[in-house]
Protein backbone atom coordinates (compact mmCIF):
# COMPACT_ATOMS: atom_id res chain seq x y z
CA UNK A 1 0.00 0.00 0.00
CA UNK A 2 1.22 3.36 -0.49
CA UNK A 3 0.50 6.23 1.20
CA UNK A 4 -1.89 8.13 -1.42
CA UNK A 5 -4.19 4.95 -0.79
CA UNK A 6 -4.09 4.91 2.79
CA UNK A 7 -4.86 8.50 2.82
CA UNK A 8 -8.06 7.38 0.67
CA UNK A 9 -8.98 4.37 3.04
CA UNK A 10 -8.55 6.87 5.74
CA UNK A 11 -11.32 8.82 4.36
CA UNK A 12 -13.55 6.83 3.28
CA UNK A 13 -13.49 5.47 6.56
CA UNK A 14 -13.55 8.90 8.55
CA UNK A 15 -15.75 10.35 6.02
CA UNK A 16 -16.11 13.35 8.39
CA UNK A 17 -11.91 14.48 7.99
CA UNK A 18 -11.30 16.04 4.92
CA UNK A 19 -8.15 14.38 2.40
CA UNK A 20 -5.80 17.27 2.96
CA UNK A 21 -6.33 17.23 6.90
CA UNK A 22 -5.64 13.42 6.80
CA UNK A 23 -2.70 13.97 4.12
CA UNK A 24 -1.63 16.37 6.57
CA UNK A 25 -1.74 13.84 9.49
CA UNK A 26 -0.13 10.59 7.96
CA UNK A 27 2.90 13.07 6.68
CA UNK A 28 3.38 14.31 10.22
CA UNK A 29 3.02 10.83 11.52
CA UNK A 30 5.65 8.90 9.21
CA UNK A 31 7.80 12.55 9.33
CA UNK A 32 7.87 12.00 13.14
CA UNK A 33 8.81 8.38 12.71
CA UNK A 34 11.95 9.01 10.08
CA UNK A 35 12.72 11.92 12.74
CA UNK A 36 12.66 9.78 15.53
CA UNK A 37 14.61 6.60 14.00
CA UNK A 38 17.31 9.46 12.35
CA UNK A 39 18.28 10.93 16.00
CA UNK A 40 18.89 7.46 16.97
CA UNK A 41 16.04 6.71 19.07
CA UNK A 42 13.37 4.11 19.18
CA UNK A 43 9.99 4.41 17.76
CA UNK A 44 7.25 2.48 19.90
CA UNK A 45 3.89 1.75 18.74
CA UNK A 46 1.43 -0.54 20.55
CA UNK A 47 0.06 -3.55 18.88
CA UNK A 48 2.01 -2.59 15.73
CA UNK A 49 6.00 -3.00 15.60
CA UNK A 50 9.23 -1.37 16.95
CA UNK A 51 11.40 0.92 14.81
CA UNK A 52 15.02 1.42 15.27
CA UNK A 53 18.50 1.86 14.13
CA UNK A 54 20.79 -0.60 13.37
CA UNK A 55 24.69 0.00 12.71
CA UNK A 56 26.53 -2.49 9.94
CA UNK A 57 30.22 -1.89 10.94
CA UNK A 58 32.67 -1.11 7.98
CA UNK A 59 34.02 -4.45 6.17
CA UNK A 60 35.73 -5.95 2.96
CA UNK A 61 32.98 -6.61 -0.07
CA UNK A 62 33.47 -7.72 -3.20
CA UNK A 63 32.44 -6.88 -6.67
CA UNK A 64 30.31 -9.65 -8.24
CA UNK A 65 30.57 -8.46 -11.72
CA UNK A 66 34.48 -7.72 -11.62
CA UNK A 67 35.59 -9.69 -8.52
CA UNK A 68 37.20 -6.66 -6.96
CA UNK A 69 37.66 -5.82 -2.94
CA UNK A 70 36.51 -2.78 -1.60
CA UNK A 71 36.14 -1.28 1.58
CA UNK A 72 32.28 -0.72 2.44
CA UNK A 73 32.08 2.10 4.94
CA UNK A 74 30.14 2.19 8.47
CA UNK A 75 26.50 2.70 8.30
CA UNK A 76 23.36 2.50 9.66
CA UNK A 77 20.04 1.32 8.55
CA UNK A 78 16.46 0.98 9.42
CA UNK A 79 14.84 -2.08 11.41
CA UNK A 80 11.32 -2.70 11.92
CA UNK A 81 9.61 -5.47 14.30
CA UNK A 82 6.17 -6.09 14.36
CA UNK A 83 4.27 -6.81 17.10
CA UNK A 84 3.04 -9.91 18.61
CA UNK A 85 -0.70 -8.54 17.93
CA UNK A 86 0.71 -8.14 14.17
CA UNK A 87 2.56 -11.29 13.68
CA UNK A 88 -0.69 -13.51 14.84
CA UNK A 89 -3.11 -11.87 12.39
CA UNK A 90 -1.07 -12.56 9.47
CA UNK A 91 -0.58 -16.05 10.53
CA UNK A 92 -4.30 -16.37 11.01
CA UNK A 93 -4.93 -15.03 7.60
CA UNK A 94 -7.83 -12.24 7.97
CA UNK A 95 -7.56 -9.61 5.92
CA UNK A 96 -10.23 -7.14 6.86
CA UNK A 97 -11.33 -4.06 4.40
Amino acid sequence: MIKSTLVQRIVENCPHLYQSAVNNIVSAILDEIVEGVARGGRVESRGFGVFSVSPRQARIGRNPRTGEYLKIERNRFAVFKASRAVHERLNRGEVSN
